[in-house]
């Protein structure tokens, strides 16, 4: 008579593989499953937009539970602005964090937030994107297959320059100043005098250094960011422009995640741009003090200096009314209006 079989327990550091190949097995489903946004941008990893970024990601993959995945791709890892514009247009990527001027000739209603010196201070400036002239903007995306979820701040940009101070029209007069590719950015420098060329932010600084261009605008945290002082002596509060981040995502890609996903992205995204409102301001405070103690010359621009500026440039406002839309134009420059 055979004896009953009797099998040994397996040793412990068996069961323990056995666990860790189901644990591995069930993450590899999960990540399976998980949905993944790839989100791309022009801006360095420390600036505030890209940390804005990051909480942005970590606030959508906790909300949805691990449905949805972020990958977070800044400091031009996935090409330059124009790159990014085109990837989220095509659905290449879900989403891109990017200044207008990138947009304006594709939407000409954008025209509208680049008047110069069109806002006094930071607040008005919001309650123009964050009002009725938003809402405008976000239909016109639409149609073109974006989504706009949301204006972050670049900042009201400044002018440094090599040559002299800026103390009146004059001292503009033949400046070779580096712009964004914006048409209404160009048009305005082109009416104070200057001789304006776009350049992208990456050659930039060696743009600077070798002279091709005397001088440059951007606001105080870039400039201080991108170390332009090492290659500009002289700096401006000019605040010509100020200047949004816009989260842009892919319409088709966007419509495609169901309702609650939906809300968790516009949720993540309004989240984003509020903390990195509160963070820019105080790094637009900081940066000049900071410029300064490199050692830059801070000329600031006189209330009679600027109204020359708004006189000069007044031909590009009704250029932009043509342009945008008097409507909207006029919801810029009056956002209290009937």
């Amino acid at each position: 008579m055979n004896s009953p079989a009797f099998r040994l327990p397996r040793p412990w550091f068996i069961r323990l593989a056995s666990a860790w190949a189901a644990a591995a097995w069930l993450l590899a489903c999960s990540a399976a499953q998980a949905e993944s946004l790839r989100v791309a941008g022009n801006f360095p990893a420390d600036h505030s937009s890209s940390v804005a970024m990051e909480k942005f990601k970590q606030d959508v993959e906790k909300a949805s539970n691990g449905e949805l995945r972020v990958d977070i791709f800044a400091a031009m890892k996935l090409g330059s602005a124009k790159d990014n514009v085109d990837q989220v247009s095509s659905g290449s990527i879900f989403m891109t964090w990017i200044p207008p001027a990138y947009l304006s000739s594709s939407i000409p209603e954008l025209s509208a937030l680049s008047i110069p010196f069109a806002f006094a201070d930071r607040q008005a400036a919001f309650r123009v994107v964050d009002g009725k002239v938003g809402t405008t903007l976000a239909g016109k995306f639409a149609a073109k297959g974006l989504v706009l979820l949301g204006f972050m701040e670049l900042g009201p940009r400044q002018l440094t320059n090599n040559k002299r101070p800026i103390r009146s029209l004059a001292d503009l007069k033949g400046l070779k100043v580096r712009l964004q590719p914006d048409e209404i950015h160009m048009a305005t420098f082109r009416a104070l005098g200057a001789d304006p060329v776009a350049i992208d932010i990456k050659e930039l600084y060696g743009a600077l250094e070798s002279g091709a261009v005397e001088a440059q605008e951007n606001p105080f945290a870039v400039i201080r960011q991108r170390n332009f002082d090492k290659v500009q002596k002289y700096l401006s509060n000019t605040s010509h422009f100020f200047d949004f981040i816009l989260l842009l995502a892919n319409k088709r890609a966007f419509d495609g995640l169901r309702p609650e996903q939906q809300k968790i992205v516009r949720e993540a995204a309004a989240n984003a741009v509020y903390a990195q409102r509160v963070t820019a301001a105080a790094e637009d405070i900081g940066a000049i003090v900071e410029l300064a103690n490199r050692g830059m010359a801070f000329e600031p621009v006189r209330p009679s200096l600027r109204a020359d500026f708004r006189r000069a440039t007044q031909g590009v406002v009704d250029s932009v009314r043509q342009k945008a839309g008097a409507q909207l134009v006029d919801a810029v420059l009056n956002p209290g209006g009937p």
